[in-house]
């Protein structure tokens, strides 16, 4: 019983280091606010084009080398992630959390919700 319990307690804390968490547009913006902020769009060029959050950087989900130019950035310092509507930036979240990456806020709304 006691092998059950230590075995639960490990499995919580292995899932809520990977965590990453969902965030709303109004505390993305406080977040975009932190020393350090790294604003990440996860969209297609073709998306990017018609418009982005000031300040972010592109890297495209979809790209064979999204990991590779993903690990790039500071992963000591939070990364603030989106996309078009939730999806990728959620996916592109938990992929940053198991790279290592200790601060991770998805946008809730992607950007559509955002210039909305």
């Amino acid at each position: 019983m006691k092998n059950l319990a230590l075995s639960f307690v490990l499995l919580f804390i292995s899932l809520t280091a990977f965590a990453q968490k969902r965030v709303s547009n109004e505390e993305f913006k406080a977040l975009m606010k932190e020393k350090g902020a790294q604003i990440l769009d996860v969209r297609t060029a073709e998306e990017v084009a018609e418009g982005k959050i000031e300040g972010s950087i592109n890297i495209d989900y979809f790209s064979p080398t999204f990991l590779e130019n993903v690990s790039k950035l500071d992963k000591s310092k939070p990364v603030l992630i989106y996309c078009a509507a939730g999806g990728r930036s959620l996916s592109a979240a938990k992929d940053l959390k198991k790279a290592g990456f200790k601060k991770v806020y998805d946008l809730q709304t992607g950007y559509d919700g955002w210039k909305e």
